[in-house]
């Protein structure tokens, strides 16, 4: 069975790994579309928070978070795959790094919420709904915190 480490080497060493690196724009190109991403994500999560919170509501909660699901989706598409290729260029060094897997246990928590708050549909403006949305808030802030702690 091959070590952990061994797994790390062997993904910063891959050709899409070296490719990334020795590349002036692919890098770059790669944070951007991860960045994009995120805001896309993040930002369609923190408008339905906001709704949920109580904020905008002339608009119905149902509707506004069909929408902005749609494009949290989007997003995650945009995330996924640039995070992976971001991650392969330095997988020694963060696959040890304990912010990076408190990113990813804080993503987990993020989606384990919006999974719990999909399912049980609490009302806009019900306590649980309030709950879920603050929680929400609070680990997507800390996720993208995170990421830029990573960066330095």
């Amino acid at each position: 069975m091959i070590a952990v480490a061994d797994w790390l080497r062997l993904l910063e060493n891959s050709a899409w790994a070296l490719a990334i690196r020795q590349s002036a724009w692919l890098y770059p190109f790669l944070e951007i579309v991860h960045i994009t991403g995120i805001v896309v994500l993040v930002g369609a999560a923190f408008m339905f928070d906001l709704r949920l919170l109580g904020f905008s509501k002339h608009l119905p909660a149902d509707g506004l978070g069909h929408h902005l699901l749609t494009w949290s989706v989007r997003g995650l598409f945009l995330i996924v795959p640039s995070g992976m290729l971001l991650f392969i260029t330095n997988a020694s060094t963060l696959g040890h790094d304990p912010v990076f897997w408190t990113k990813m246990a804080l993503l987990a928590a993020a989606g384990g919420n919006a999974l719990f708050f999909r399912r049980t549909a609490p009302r806009a403006g019900s306590p649980a709904a309030k709950t879920a949305a603050v929680l929400s808030l609070l680990l997507w802030v800390a996720v993208i915190a995170c990421g830029r702690l990573l960066a330095y």
